[in-house]
């Protein structure tokens, strides 16, 4: 069983409603120009939305909609010309057989010949002729000259670039007759003149994944639109995160002021280009658990079977009104089915509706491709254990709770990890008190009390690692949740997820990576003294290592002078340097109330990524402006001063 993760043929989250709006909007103002926004995270469903905008449009006889991927251009040398092109070719393309249409677009190609020749010149045909080119301009005229002859370099003549100079010059020469406002004026009176020759009432073009592509093909694209802004009977409907549009205006205009007014700039290119934005909202839990079930109902029995029909139907009545939705219920799924006994494919959506709406609901903040991800993660790790043949094994509400882990709390999904590995017959002990202390609380949210654990785990750093642990609400609430771990041999759930842990030998390597940590934790000299083996460690378990260690300082929760261990950290992500992101995620987990001025300079050489570094320096602002621990701030204020006079 699969969830296709392309744009969905069926509306599980009603968002029809949107697109028909959108549709409507369209059809309400059909001689004017036109742009709309559909907004929305990644994977909020923008591109279903479009492609129902699309089907609705494409019903319309005098209506011609038009797809442009920006994504699918990436890498063109000028993506703006290239989507003016686009569209002018598959207006031609769609009327093969009209001369008035040929005439039109052969006008219009020309107009588009111009732009990309004056790009490419970029004064050519004036500075060859005078025998004065620079170098750079000498490279254009090849680079230009090979893709326009389509020759390689070495086999162009003297007079192949002649020819073309004197070509430019004359898509150049009529031009210069004209003023750029009158150019682009003339390029909107004869795109019209297409219109009217293809027997178009509106033209609608919808750009998808626009926020995938590089800051310069986005500007570019958004650039290109602009030029439509004021040609009647022309819409654009714009499927993109507007954060990731934003970040490309600030790229791509480095120099522009951080704000203008309450707004920044970069908002306000936004708002002037999209004329009327929609958002798609994040689901709410009643929705989450109502996309949940119908994508299991619908695996199971299939999309055009008539049971999932009705269920569908029931769900967009509900979702009409989703603040009085509480999601599709037993009653709801014994109504479509028809009987009061469900299929055994049903019966698990909505066992696993229930019990992953609210982790999923909060993980995913409500991002649709989120939860089908996970979905389809936990379908396939199933699948694992039914082709190695120990799916009996497996039960799919426990392996679904240990993905929520692995996928949203890692870390300790890491350390359960090393428990079960541990274990005598995959069964940790401190699972089993965990739960025991969770549930017996009156509340999950509850902090358990401290040394609860210490008095019921045999080794104290295990003890101190899951007192750590349990003190983290998210933690405390996934122990809470059903089914419970106690008792259950995890070893299969582990092996189909992270079976990279099995290979490392069981306790014994456990135990070793532990020694390794002890002495990491130690002095200067000893953390020097483990640097070979630090070198020689596999990336994951010199991941366990830093896991194993940053708990343990954590757990000590005293920060006025510098813990042990610090230094072991540092060793460890100068010979790994994938963990320095997780370095810096460590300094950020310091009390900055508790912490000490060792702080300010405890990290300085110890990132070598450029990215790193960047957020670092922005941590040590932070420090430095904050009012919590002014010893900090004024240690971290002198640090930044010496930095600055180096």
């Amino acid at each position: 069983m699969f969830l296709n993760d392309q744009e969905t043929a069926t509306d599980l989250l009603h968002y029809e409603a949107i697109a028909k709006t959108v549709v409507r909007l369209i059809r309400d103002t059909p001689k004017t120009p036109l742009t709309v926004g559909v907004h929305g995270d990644w994977g909020a469903g923008k591109s279903s939305v479009l492609k129902m905008t699309e089907d609705a449009l494409s019903k319309e006889p005098k209506v011609q909609c038009l797809w442009f991927n920006g994504w699918a251009f990436e890498g063109f040398e000028d993506a703006k010309t290239v989507i003016i092109e686009t569209i002018i070719e598959e207006l031609l393309r769609r009327r093969p057989n009209s001369t008035k249409v040929k005439d039109a677009a052969k006008k219009l190609l020309k107009r588009v010949d111009w732009l990309k020749a004056a790009k490419k010149a970029g004064g050519l045909a004036f500075n060859v002729a005078t025998g004065l080119p620079t170098f750079n301009q000498i490279g254009d005229l090849i680079g230009a000259a090979k893709q326009y002859l389509g020759k390689q370099a070495e086999g162009l003549t003297r007079e192949d670039l002649e020819g073309f100079v004197d070509e430019t010059a004359g898509l150049l020469k009529p031009a210069e007759e004209e003023s750029i406002p009158a150019h682009i004026h003339a390029f909107r009176k004869e795109f019209v003149e297409l219109l009217d020759a293809a027997e178009i009432d509106q033209l609608v073009v919808i750009v998808d994944d626009l926020d995938r592509c590089l800051p310069e093909t986005s500007i570019a694209t958004l650039e290109a639109i602009r030029l439509f802004l004021f040609v009647e009977r022309t819409a654009f409907v714009i499927g993109a995160d507007e954060a990731m549009i934003e970040y490309a205006v600030r790229e791509h205009f480095p120099d522009l002021p951080p704000n203008s007014g309450p707004v920044s700039y970069a908002r306000n290119y936004l708002e002037k280009l999209i004329q009327v934005p929609f958002r798609i909202p994040a689901l709410g839990p009643a929705e989450t658990r109502t996309y949940i079930t119908l994508l299991m109902v619908e695996a199971a029995l299939g999309a055009q079977d008539e049971r999932f029909q009705k269920l569908l139907a029931a769900a967009r009545e509900d979702m009409k009104r989703p603040w009085l939705s509480k999601g599709l219920d037993r009653a709801a799924l014994v109504a479509a089915m028809g009987k009061d006994e469900l299929p055994k494919g049903v019966d698990r959506a909505l066992v696993l509706g229930s019990q992953l709406t609210d982790m999923l609901t909060d993980g995913t903040r409500g991002n649709p491709r989120q939860v089908k991800r996970f979905l389809n993660s936990m379908l396939l790790r199933h699948a694992i254990g039914e082709e190695r043949g120990f799916s009996a094994d497996i039960s799919v509400p426990i392996l679904a709770k240990l993905i929520l882990a692995e996928r949203f709390q890692n870390d300790f999904f890491e350390y359960l990890v090393r428990l079960v590995v541990a274990a005598h017959e995959g069964k940790p002990q401190q699972i089993i008190d965990f739960e025991n202390s969770v549930r017996s609380a009156s509340h999950p949210a509850t902090p358990i009390p401290a040394g609860t654990l210490l008095r019921k785990v045999g080794k104290a750093d295990d003890a101190s690692e899951m007192e750590g642990w349990a003190n983290n609400e998210w933690v405390r609430n996934w122990i809470a949740l059903d089914p419970p771990l106690s008792g259950k041999d995890l070893r299969p759930y582990i092996f189909v997820t992270r079976d990279k842990r099995i290979a490392l030998g069981g306790a014994s390597a456990s135990g070793h990576l532990t020694a390794l940590a002890d002495q990491l934790m130690g002095s200067e000299l000893e953390v020097r003294g483990a640097a070979a083996e630090v070198r020689r460690l596999p990336g994951p378990a010199a991941e366990e290592v830093f896991d194993i260690v940053r708990l343990r300082i954590l757990g000590t929760d005293n920060f006025a002078a510098k813990p042990k261990g610090i230094g072991g950290l540092i060793s460890l992500a100068a010979e790994h340097p994938t963990l320095q992101r997780r370095l810096l995620g460590f300094a950020k987990e310091v009390d900055l109330k508790k912490a000490g001025p060792w702080l300010a300079a405890a990290f300085d050489a110890s990132f070598t990524n450029v990215d790193v570094k960047k957020d670092y320096d922005d941590l040590l602002n932070s420090w430095a402006s904050q009012t919590v621990n002014k010893k900090l701030q004024a240690a971290t204020t002198a640090a930044l001063t010496m930095k600055e006079g180096r």
